[in-house]
C-alpha cells in the first residue's frame, strides 16, 4: 500500500470516527436547565469540549486504521475472500 494510498483512507476513517464521536457528552441548554442567549438556539452545545474529541477520534482512528493495515498487509481477508461474502449475501 503507498503512503498516499494509506493517508486517504486514514483521512475517510477519521473523518467517520469524528462524527461518530461528536453526539458524546453534549449537553445543550434546554438539557442544562439554562436559558439561551437570544439569537442563540436553544439546541446548541453549552460546551462543545472539541479539542477533547478531536484528540479521542484520532485515537480511535488510529486503532481502526491500524486494524485494517494488519488486516491488509497479513492478508488476512483478501478479495476472493470479499468477493464470496459478497455473493453469500446478494
Amino acid at each position: 500500500m503507498s503512503w498516499t494510498t494509506a493517508a486517504a483512507i486514514y483521512f475517510i476513517i477519521w473523518w467517520v470516527v469524528l462524527f461518530a464521536v461528536l453526539p458524546f457528552g453534549v449537553r445543550s441548554h434546554a438539557d442544562a436547565g439554562t436559558e439561551a442567549e437570544t439569537g442563540h438556539d436553544p439546541g446548541a452545545p453549552i460546551l462543545p469540549s472539541l479539542g477533547v474529541k478531536v484528540i479521542w477520534t484520532t485515537i480511535v482512528a488510529s486503532a481502526v486504521f491500524a486494524l485494517c493495515w494488519v488486516i491488509y498487509v497479513y492478508r488476512f481477508v483478501s478479495l476472493e475472500d470479499l468477493a464470496t461474502l459478497w455473493g453469500l449475501l446478494r
